[in-house]
């Protein structure tokens, strides 16, 4: 996947931990909001730290 891809899924995912702890933290909830940064951190170092399969043709036949 090209760096210019997951940058974008990166800052796409981390708006949506934002938008998920500053609904939780309005909602008054401690525990949720948490569990939603951590998640969202943990997705966007495993994009970056795990590599994309990809199949090889040669393999497989």
């Amino acid at each position: 996947m090209p760096a210019v891809v997951k940058l974008t899924i990166s800052l796409i995912v981390i708006l949506a931990a934002a938008a998920g702890y500053a609904l939780q933290a309005h909602l008054g909830q401690v525990g949720p909001k948490y569990a939603v940064v951590l998640l969202g951190i943990f997705m966007v170092v495993a994009m970056w730290l795990f590599p994309e399969v990809t199949r090889d043709e040669k393999r497989h036949r």
